[in-house]
């Protein structure tokens, strides 16, 4: 998935651990990313947040498309830090599943947290 997914990519995303329902994901913060207040926009913690629940949904073998998010940011950004997201799944039944992503700053504070839903489908990648 990684390896065709530009956005992830422009974001140097590195997959620090990966398995059935979960992962852990790494990436920098650069100047690219920041507003017009010099922190991070609230869209790179998401899409980081997004990533992570796209890669620990479809670990299972079976095509995972994301139904319904949501962010809360609970301290803000800065270029040059590093963001480690940690995404747990909290239920998989038969058509979807529901995961968390917390999203630390390499102090081990925690900046945002993240709910997410995804549609299973039945077609295997």
């Amino acid at each position: 998935m990684l390896s065709k997914d530009a956005f992830s990519n422009w974001m140097n995303l590195v997959v620090i651990d990966l398995g059935l329902g979960h992962c852990t994901l790494e990436c920098p913060v650069t100047d690219q990313m920041l507003n017009g207040f010099q922190i991070a926009h609230g869209g790179i913690a998401y899409a980081l947040s997004d990533s992570a629940l796209a890669f620990s949904s479809n670990s299972r073998g079976f095509k995972c498309v994301s139904i319904e998010t949501s962010i809360s940011h609970l301290l803000p950004v800065y270029e040059g830090d590093l963001l480690k997201a940690v995404c747990n799944e909290i239920h998989r039944g038969k058509t979807f599943a529901i995961y968390s992503v917390n999203v630390f700053n390499q102090k081990d504070e925690q900046i945002s947290n993240f709910k997410g839903t995804v549609n299973i489908s039945h077609e295997k990648w």
